[in-house]
């Protein structure tokens, strides 16, 4: 029987090379597979490293304005003179910011008016670095800003998006399919065999609960895909959403533990540059709030403008944002010298940017942990209940 089937294989397969036009769509398939394959794979790519992309264009305007302050030129005439060299790698968003400069406008309305370059947190900073005279002041914190991007992918890589993309069509569709298709016969096979008799328990829960599975596998598989869109949106997806309900989006982001550890970091660090170029307590911390572009953070920083003007000193005000006692000692330290503010509080920077490092890792390690074990739970139950079935009907068959 296997000599006849190796015959009859290799008679197809000689019939199949004696015909051009068989080879001919057989070696389109493969290319029309083959491309697809390299396109699945660039996409995955391509939506994987958005945010390094995205953080390498303002690293390099960043390093452009750092040029500019270094050499004693304004960071608007640099701006020009590289755009007009035409090179494509800045993007089009930087030749916008160019363009706007040249109709006479600031560096901070030339940013507002091309958002697709900067993100709007690093925009406020450097914003308040042309407000204070100086941007080389608030340069470090943007850098740090920018080293965000590496979490987010790093996260997704390991974790979410391997997930969204790889394992989602197993653990969706092929479960859909069975509890559609295949468990409604081997109920009507039980139901029959057994003339009457009852299934055990446990298998009349999987057959009552098939809709339940279904939903919480379309409810999840929704999930993770807005979790990609959220992710490949980035900060323009969040702008475009803060305008249609600013409250919501800042009080979701508030809530996730990394991002609030960002927002203490950011808030913190422009609050050492206002103090260190001298502004008055209450306006540094007012400036400081609007930079975080988060309303959480800027009716928090006017809760301590608030104490402040009522006579509490910044280290206790300051508490209305951070309860931390560790940012409350530095800055009782740093009003004592009266200077340096940043070089005390980069420390406290330090620890806030690794703390959400930590708990960005691990939100993404717990939330593919409980998808592994979600999807296992219901392959287990649904196996373990047709085995009950199976068991329950050769001891009927036993009994006859």
């Amino acid at each position: 029987m296997g000599w006849e089937i190796s015959e009859a294989m290799n008679h197809s397969y000689e019939e199949i090379m004696q015909s051009p036009e068989l080879v001919l769509i057989a070696g389109l398939i493969f290319l029309v597979y083959l491309g697809l394959a390299f396109l699945g794979l660039y996409l995955v790519y391509f939506l994987l490293t958005l945010p390094l992309r995205r953080a390498e264009r303002a690293r390099l305007f960043l390093d452009l304005v750092e040029m500019s302050a270094n050499e004693g030129i304004a960071p608007e005439q640099m701006i020009v003179q590289v755009s007009e060299a035409g090179d494509s790698m800045f993007g089009r968003g930087f030749q916008r910011i160019a363009q706007e400069l040249r109709e006479g406008k600031s560096l901070a309305a030339a940013m507002a008016a091309a958002p697709r370059l900067l993100p709007p947190e690093l925009a406020g900073m450097l914003a308040i670095g042309e407000r204070v005279g100086d941007l080389r002041k608030v340069i470090p914190a943007a850098r740090r800003l920018l080293s965000d991007a590496l979490s987010q992918v790093r996260g997704a890589l390991n974790y979410l998006l391997v997930v969204t993309f790889a394992f989602t069509p197993v653990i969706v569709v092929v479960p859909l399919f069975f509890q559609i298709m295949v468990l409604p016969k081997f109920r009507e096979v039980f139901q029959g065999m057994l003339e009457g008799g009852m299934l055990p328990a446990f298998t009349l829960l999987v057959f009552r609960m098939q809709r339940g599975f279904i939903l919480s596998q379309v409810v999840l598989l929704v999930l993770l895909w807005l979790l990609v869109v959220a992710y490949a949106g980035g900060p323009r997806l969040r702008n475009w959403l803060r305008g249609l309900a600013p409250e919501v989006v800042d009080r979701l982001l508030c809530a996730l533990p990394w991002r609030r550890c960002r927002l203490h970091r950011d808030f913190s660090a422009m609050l050492a540059v206002l103090l260190d170029a001298g502004l008055p307590e209450v306006q540094a911390v007012e400036i400081a709030g609007q930079s975080t572009q988060n309303l959480v953070f800027v009716r928090r920083a006017a809760r301590v403008c608030e104490q402040l003007r009522a006579g509490v000193k910044l280290p206790q005000a300051i508490e209305a944002i951070s309860p931390a006692g560790e940012q409350r000692w530095r800055l009782t330290n740093a009003l004592r010298r009266g200077e340096d503010f940043q070089g005390i509080l980069a420390g406290w920077h330090e620890a806030l940017d690794a703390r959400a490092f930590q708990q960005e890792q691990a939100a993404a390690q717990v939330a593919t942990t409980a998808l592994v074990l979600y999807n296992g739970l219901v392959v287990g139950g649904v196996v373990i209940a047709l085995f009950l079935g199976l068991v329950s009907l050769i001891h009927t068959a036993t009994l006859w």
